[in-house]
């Protein structure tokens, strides 16, 4: 296993971040018992989960997947300090989730605490705000003029930025978080967290996790250039494309038990027709080449310039197995070149 810096945290990640958003509807307590195991004998040192999961989310199995993890840590205490672990704050939207407030400084504090309580630690490594109280263009939002979002009250949003970044700075003080980090977020929202940090002496944000595969690259390269340029970790979620990049939505299909077959937020807006042509091509150059295309999907995150740690998630031990096999060896340069041509073909299918 490869290791990178955790931006300027001082901490040290392993290339591959064990998701956890299935513990809870498609996973239990011995399934994640036995991924967490299984991910630390391979050198993972990095576990990212949220307060909102499992997904789909519903309010049932709000803080389901914390509470696993926290199982599982309660009967591990000697390893809690092996693992950089990683959560979120849910934003607004959510009307189980604090009557479906936004973000605030008090509203951090608290969810830490809840946090802290299901996870069964005394501290979490990374912070992260799932997704800020402003709309953003993502989930398929990223198209000219698809949704009316610029400038919307950015005063007003600043001064929120103020406020949350002085809450993540009490929770630092006291020692339940160490780091903070952002989460479907934007070049303009992490340069305003930046230049507030910077301005009030307040804990600096030490990366980003956005959607980012094969199908999906948008943050290349003017948000990941900030990223380098600023010491920010990048951390591809769904580097798979919820798992459209195995194949195995290919023609329609639905295995059972699979992603796609559960209800979804934001619907089925991955489902395109590019999508499925770009799938099919990528499974190709696989094939040619001898390899699965979750080792195509997955080596190309790996290397691309920036990336500080994919996160992976898995519904069974050889989805994890073979998840994890794929940043064992970098891809050939023959392989990238023909990934190269069917990218320049589809570069956004969705």
């Amino acid at each position: 296993m490869k290791y990178s810096p955790l931006g300027d945290s001082g901490l040290s990640v392993s290339r591959v971040c064990l998701g956890s958003m299935t513990w809870g509807v498609q996973n239990n307590q011995t399934n994640a018992d036995a991924q967490i195991e299984y991910a630390l004998t391979r050198g993972v040192n990095f576990i990212d989960t949220a307060e909102m999961y499992a997904i789909p989310p519903r309010e049932e199995t709000y803080g389901k997947t914390e509470s696993i993890i926290g199982d599982w840590l309660s009967r591990h205490q000697n390893q809690r300090e092996d693992i950089v672990l990683a959560t979120k704050i849910a934003g607004p939207g959510f009307s189980y989730i604090r009557e479906g407030a936004p973000i605030t400084g008090d509203n951090v504090i608290k969810a830490v605490d809840s946090s802290l309580q299901r996870l069964q630690t005394d501290y979490i490594d990374l912070y992260q705000l799932h997704w800020p109280n402003r709309a953003i263009a993502h989930f398929g939002n990223q198209w000219p003029n698809g949704m009316q979002f610029l400038g919307q009250e950015s005063e007003s949003h600043i001064a929120q930025k103020l406020d949350i970044l002085e809450g993540l700075a009490k929770c630092v003080t006291s020692g339940k978080i160490r780091h903070c980090g952002l989460s479907d977020d934007s070049p303009w929202g992490l340069s305003q967290y930046l230049r507030l940090s910077e301005q009030h002496n307040l804990p600096k944000m030490v990366s980003i996790q956005n959607e980012f595969s094969l199908l999906h690259a948008k943050d290349w390269p003017y948000l990941i250039e900030q990223c380098v340029n600023e010491n920010i970790a990048y951390l591809p979620w769904s580097p798979l494309a919820t798992g459209a990049l195995s194949g195995k939505y290919l023609g329609g299909a639905r295995p059972e038990g699979s992603r796609w077959t559960l209800m979804q937020r934001n619907g089925l807006f991955r489902d395109t027709t590019n999508t499925d042509k770009a799938v099919a091509a990528y499974v190709d150059v696989a094939t040619s080449h001898g390899i699965s295309p979750v080792k195509l999907a997955l080596g190309w995150c790996d290397q691309v310039q920036g990336v500080t740690s994919s996160i992976i998630g898995a519904t069974t031990m050889e989805q994890l197995t073979q998840d994890i096999d794929a940043f064992s060896e970098p891809l050939s340069q023959a392989v990238l070149n023909d990934i190269h041509q069917v990218f320049k073909q589809y570069p956004s299918p969705f």
